[in-house]
């Protein structure tokens, strides 16, 4: 062999093992990266040709993939679309995946790890490959209960889920809008439909789910945590006898609800004063007790903690190195303090559930085509937010404002409920964030009860929150 042969065959050896090399990298390790790039349309407009899974309730689909005609095989096609809009999000051409949609969809394009067989043998027989279904732990009926509760013209977000387990049972909120309009297979018509939904609600995002991404003060929900640290100190329990003033200056220029009863006894029991939502002894148990036992107690709910259920969970907000002062309007749920309606319905379970945290979850299985269970969902831990002491005496304190205070409206007769109202304020506006959140039955919690409405007048707030809890639990419970 001469020398120049010689060359040309190590040329072109190496030219086939950086060909070889270069598909393998393409193949195996870039692949993600490259179906995941939103200039590759590629990857999006395969998809659309694919038998892509179906999201269940109860079974029933909520979205499928249906023959189409048109100019794709398939058609994605929601059931009662605006009632599981945030969760199930969209599957759009122009404006990509969002919820469900996006965070499974390795399992309903056929694409996961469990799948992975069934992908090669779909390579030897050509047949194309199908998406799994992925079932949810809503309860149907129940979910179509608390979004009906939920009045058009207002912002608010409802959410009912187990403590023992974390499974949440309903996740509603409105305005919402019709994921169909923007699954369409002609992309100016899905450009032009997303105009339409956001112009006709400028203060809605379709891409996120209010329930689980809006933060908002949370006015004296927030005094729950309060409990906590102040049992956990000693140095308080339902007995204690404090001072009670109608208005203070020390840490912070503070009044009680002017509306209310607080201002009948200038020294009160801790169980009266949970009762009725009074202000000032938090911001004076707040100055006694410092800002490290909130700071810690805020953690251990969950505060500044990413979640995924699968869904995204926006972090809530506890604020650091505050002064006195910031500290004493936190305890009300003031000043900085932010959480999502999910925040606060895990706060309810840690209560409910002796002072464990479960770990919320919305995907009970994933189902493959030949209907075999490639994974289903078991509870798992998220935190222990305090003893099962600490969780019982608040649970009692709790009892409070729907036997004889603020959540009256939501007493269901019978049936033992532990709830805590909540109402933020604006400076300089009328508007508030209206709250409830709590469990039942108190001495077997079965369910925890989480609503909020978002910048409201006060009675209309008032009246849809204690109220809907009854209602909900009602159903719930066949009362």
């Amino acid at each position: 062999m001469n020398q120049a042969i010689r060359n040309t065959w190590i040329a072109v050896v190496m030219l086939f093992v950086l060909c070889l090399g270069a598909l393998s990298y393409v193949q195996f390790f870039a692949a993600e990266t490259l179906n995941n790039n939103a200039l590759n349309k590629r990857q999006l407009f395969r998809e659309f040709d694919l038998p892509r899974g179906a999201i269940l309730v109860d079974g029933k689909p909520i979205a499928e993939s249906k023959p189409s005609e048109g100019q794709f095989k398939f058609q994605r096609v929601y059931t009662d679309p605006e009632l599981y809009a945030f969760l199930t999000g969209f599957y759009s051409l122009t404006n990509g995946s969002t919820q469900l949609e996006s965070v499974m969809n390795d399992e309903l394009t056929g694409q996961s790890q469990d799948q992975f067989f069934d992908r090669m043998i779909n390579l030897f027989s050509g047949r194309a490959n199908e998406g799994a279904s992925v079932e949810l732990t809503i309860d149907g009926k129940l979910q179509k209960l608390v979004y009906d509760l939920i009045p058009d013209n207002t912002r608010g977000s409802i959410i009912v889920s187990e403590p023992k387990t974390g499974n949440i049972l309903a996740m509603a909120s409105k305005p919402s809008f019709d994921t169909n309009l923007l699954a369409v297979h002609s992309s100016k018509q899905a450009t032009e439909n997303m105009k339409k939904i956001i112009d006709e609600n400028p203060k809605l995002s379709p891409s996120r789910n209010p329930a689980l991404y809006n933060l908002m003060s949370p006015g004296s929900t927030f005094k729950i945590l309060d409990l906590v640290a102040g049992l956990e100190s000693g140095k308080y329990n339902a007995d204690t006898m404090l001072e009670n003033p109608d208005k203070i200056t020390d840490p912070v220029k503070m009044s009680n609800f002017v509306d209310g009863i607080c201002a009948s006894k200038p020294e009160a029991s801790l169980a009266f004063i949970v009762a009725q939502s009074c202000n000032t002894p938090f911001a004076l148990m707040s100055k006694e007790l410092g800002r490290e036992p909130f700071e810690n107690v805020a953690e251990r709910f969950g505060f500044g903690q990413q979640l995924n259920i699968p869904l995204r969970v926006q972090p809530s907000v506890f604020p650091q190195n505050m002064t006195p002062a910031e500290l004493a309007q936190v305890s009300i749920g003031g000043f900085d303090a932010l959480a999502t309606a999910m925040q606060m319905n895990m706060v309810a379970m840690g209560i409910a559930n002796d002072g464990v945290i479960m770990e919320p979850n919305l995907v009970k299985r994933v189902i493959a085509p030949d209907l075999k269970v490639l994974s289903e969902a078991t509870p798992k831990k998220f935190s222990t937010a305090t003893s099962k002491e600490i969780a019982d005496q608040i649970t009692d304190l709790m009892r409070g404002p729907v036997k004889t205070g603020t959540a009256k409206r939501a007493a269901v007769p019978g049936l033992d409920i532990a709830a805590k109202t909540g109402t933020a304020t604006f400076t300089g506006i009328s508007e508030v964030n209206s709250w409830i959140t709590g469990f039942a039955p108190a001495n077997d919690p079965q369910v925890a009860v989480t609503i909020v409405f978002e910048r409201i007048d006060y009675p209309t707030g008032s009246s849809l929150t204690s109220p809907n809890m009854k209602k909900i639990l009602e159903a719930v419970f066949n009362q």
